[in-house]
């Protein structure tokens, strides 16, 4: 959720003071950029997973302090929701063995802190929505415990001057009205961490921006919100309107929301930085003592952390990352497209399409976000969202084809290519695009399995809705523990 604050109430001048340290903040930012002061070794990755704890009926457990209590492990840390928990993968390298090598690790990771957790009461289940989510669970109280949470909270009401109204029309019609940000927390998602040169940054921003349509069609897993059946990737939608801090008539007048795709290329990650200065105002605005361009002159590294501060709260699907590092400055595309789970296999699976796709797109002669419009990015990325593997998208030089057929014809192919580029041992290549592919050969996902398996406890069965959706997510939560790839699910 970004950095640590530890004030709760801001005036006017706050607000002045973080708008005037942010625009230093960007003056430094941009010198930094035009004296390559930044870490330019080999691209490391890292992954953060976001889970959900339930007790042993499946439904949510609201026990993150305990469970987090008992596992004593600084990867794992508090997220919105007293039903959340998120692990967070320590960088590594990509090439070799490096995604195999990650993967292991956070199997025993989460097969650790799942022992543990079960101490609790709890289990984890790594999921884009829990299925048995129901509106009784999203009050106020479910937030968790952290000041930084319910700060947030009221400064988006704050920002907003009304409840939540969230609708979502998909298989079913869901309409709720919300007084929290709690229903954000339904919503968790993987997040791979691409490190990359300034130089090459716009390159693979816009890359990645070009396929996360496709991204969200091999890898929707949210089918289920509130007991209802609604878009493949629920999880996009509803994370547009619950993080919204616009009202009704701002969003009539074209206000840009906090959750966004975005609306250009860019040739410069200046310009993400700057249109987040431009178009948005601080919700934690948080001050620290530090002069940027002072820390410059000395020869040392800035913090920037009114700049970081302020990003932390602008939800770009890739996002643009600035960190330091044992005082090494260094950036980062933070790809916020896909959900969690349905299993680590599968999560690395989606890294490795990742990785060596937006890898052979960023070295393409003939970049791909020069033959295809934003705009065309973007439906892709929505319409994807709403049908999963059925997904038709638009592609430069195909027209518009089954988001499966383009994967198999020709972005495998590319992703291969770009493991190569990334150094990534052949067999570690080929065991997770083999995944991907096997997912577009079977129409198999998360989200597919989720509402076939689903359908046949409800419609064929003696369930009823909420029974049958624990069912369904006691069955999810076995093969998630065994780490058998979703394609290989069977719908008894």
């Amino acid at each position: 959720m970004g950095e640590e604050v530890d004030r709760v109430e801001f005036t006017r001048a706050d607000r002045t003071a973080f708008r005037d340290q942010v625009h230093r903040n960007l003056d430094a930012f941009a010198r930094m950029l035009r004296e390559a002061r930044f870490d330019a070794e080999r691209p490391m990755t890292g992954i953060e997973i976001e889970l959900n704890l339930v007790d042993e009926n499946c439904d949510p457990a609201f026990k993150n302090a305990e469970v987090l209590s008992a596992i004593e492990d600084d990867a794992f840390q508090t997220e919105l929701g007293q039903f959340n928990v998120e692990i967070n993968v320590p960088p590594g390298q990509i090439d070799g063995d490096g995604l195999q090598t990650m993967e292991q690790s956070i199997r025993a990771s989460l097969n650790a802190a799942e022992e543990k957790a079960q101490r609790t009461g709890s289990s984890m289940v790594v999921v884009g929505i829990l299925p048995t989510l129901m509106t009784d669970h999203i009050r106020r109280e479910a937030l968790s415990t952290n000041p930084r949470y319910a700060l947030l909270n009221d400064q988006i009401f704050q920002a907003r001057g009304e409840d939540v109204q969230i609708s979502i029309d998909g298989v079913e019609r869901l309409q709720v009205t919300a007084d929290s940000i709690v229903p954000e927390a339904a919503c968790t998602s993987t997040q791979f961490h691409l490190q990359v040169t300034p130089e090459a940054f716009p390159r693979y921003w816009n890359a990645a921006q070009a396929i996360s349509g496709v991204q969200l069609a091999v890898g929707a897993n949210s089918p289920f919100l509130f007991g209802k059946e609604l878009m493949r990737e629920t999880r996009i939608e509803l994370f547009e309107q619950a993080a919204d801090t616009r009202t009704h008539e701002l969003k009539t007048q074209g206000v840009r929301p906090r959750v966004w795709f975005g609306e250009r290329w860019i040739t410069s990650i200046f310009d993400l930085f700057e249109e987040n200065s431009r178009y948005y105002p601080a919700l934690l605005p948080v001050t620290s003592e530090e002069d940027p361009i002072a820390v410059l002159d000395r020869g040392d590294t800035p913090e920037l952390a009114e700049l970081r501060l302020h990003n932390g709260t602008i939800y770009r699907w890739n996002r643009p990352v600035y960190d330091v590092v044992r005082e090494k400055p260094h950036l980062r595309v933070e790809n916020r497209v896909l959900p969690a789970g349905p299993t680590v296999v599968d999560t690395m699976a989606n890294g490795a399409f990742y990785f060596g796709l937006v890898r052979a797109l960023a070295d393409d002669e003939r970049p791909i976000w020069s033959q295809m419009s934003f705009s065309a990015a973007e439906e892709n990325f929505h319409v994807a969202a709403r049908q999963g593997i059925d997904a038709e998208v638009f592609w430069p030089g195909v027209g518009t084809v089954r988001a499966t057929e383009l994967v198999l014809r020709r972005l495998l192919p590319l992703a291969s290519r770009g493991l190569d580029g990334w150094g990534v041992a052949p067999a570690v290549r080929d065991r997770l695009l083999g995944i991907i592919e096997q997912r577009c050969l079977t129409h198999r996902n998360g989200a597919s399995w989720q509402a076939d398996e689903f359908h046949r406890l409800y419609t064929k069965g003696s369930h009823g809705r909420r029974d049958a959706l624990r069912g369904m997510l006691s069955r999810y939560r076995d093969h998630m523990h065994a780490n058998t790839p979703v394609h290989e699910w069977p719908v008894d």
